[in-house]
């Protein structure tokens, strides 16, 4: 099924949707002596985990840049708009200290996911989805492989999550209609262009 993202997120796995977004693909050079698999973005200072699936490197936490905070009663397609699951405000100092934010990250518009990825790393395309889903191994169960176990953050069953290469896939919920949605239910990622989804719907 064909999905224009510039207006709509990617359905990115079988047993979900996902979050914000999480990005792809090459790790830059670690020069902060930081333990291994783990990057700092210089921006903010925040640390994230890495993981490594076959020969591609992603992250391995939800994205947290966060330079300017939108009310989810204000939405745009051309200027970008960063938002905190449940914040209605625009202080940036309070929505920082949510715990969705320490969670779950946050939640960019389309012009805004293209601005967020730190230095070296970007919005996954079409064929590095595609390698993914191939370097899972079996495309019925690709999500249940990356989402995180147990029941901590996903809503009761969770019974397909086995967290399998550290992804530790998160249910972050996603904004709509000027409205927060999904929370512990589900999660978009951002990819860079239209594409076929690799993954079934």
């Amino acid at each position: 099924m064909k999905k224009n993202l510039r207006f709509s997120t990617f359905l990115f796995f079988l047993s979900f949707l996902f979050l914000l977004f999480s990005s792809s693909c090459e790790k830059s050079d670690d020069k902060n002596n930081l333990p291994e698999n783990t990057f700092i973005d210089n921006r903010d200072g925040n640390v994230y985990k890495t993981v490594k699936i076959v020969d591609q490197v992603w992250m391995a936490e939800n994205l947290k840049y966060l330079p300017d905070v939108t009310s989810p009663s204000v939405s745009s397609e051309t200027n970008p708009y960063y938002y905190v699951y449940g914040y209605s405000g625009t202080n940036v100092e309070d929505a920082m200290a949510l715990d969705n934010y320490h969670t779950y990250g946050v939640l960019y518009n389309w012009p805004a996911a293209n601005e967020a990825c730190p230095e070296g790393w970007h919005l996954p395309t079409g064929d590095e989805i595609a390698e993914l889903n191939l370097n899972l191994g079996v495309w019925t169960t690709a999500g249940g492989r990356l989402k995180e176990t147990g029941t901590a953050h996903w809503n009761i069953p969770n019974t397909d999550a086995m967290n399998l290469h550290g992804f530790t896939a998160l249910p972050g919920g996603y904004m709509l209609n000027n409205s927060f949605n999904g929370l512990n239910n589900y999660g978009f990622w951002w990819v860079v262009q239209e594409i076929d989804s690799p993954f079934p719907n």
